[in-house]
């Protein structure tokens, strides 16, 4: 029988990673493909600083708890954003009609 879990370093897929219950929480690949797309998200990425942030975190073995602190960096914290306006723009019913 093929093995749950990827080997370290080798290929894994979103099911690895996701949990029952978990798939609402799920964004579709073609979003995910916005953020490849997005000059302000390679802007920020640009920054050394995120960089170092970020792969602390992809490395971490408590993703979570290293995550909570990192929404305390501004700098994390516009990166977290920045996604999160591709993946889910605003709603446009907040706007009020002219």
């Amino acid at each position: 029988a093929a093995p749950l879990s990827a080997p370290a370093g080798g290929p894994w897929s979103v099911e690895d990673i996701l949990a029952d219950g978990e798939e609402q929480d799920r964004v579709p690949l073609q979003k995910l493909q916005l953020l490849g797309e997005s000059e302000e998200l390679r802007g920020l990425l640009l920054n050394p600083h995120l960089r170092q942030l970020l792969l602390t975190v992809d490395q971490a073995e408590d993703k979570s708890s290293l995550m909570k602190k990192y929404m305390q960096e501004p700098l994390f914290v516009e990166f977290a954003d920045c996604c999160l306006r591709i993946v889910e723009p605003p709603e446009k019913e907040n706007v009020l009609p002219e």
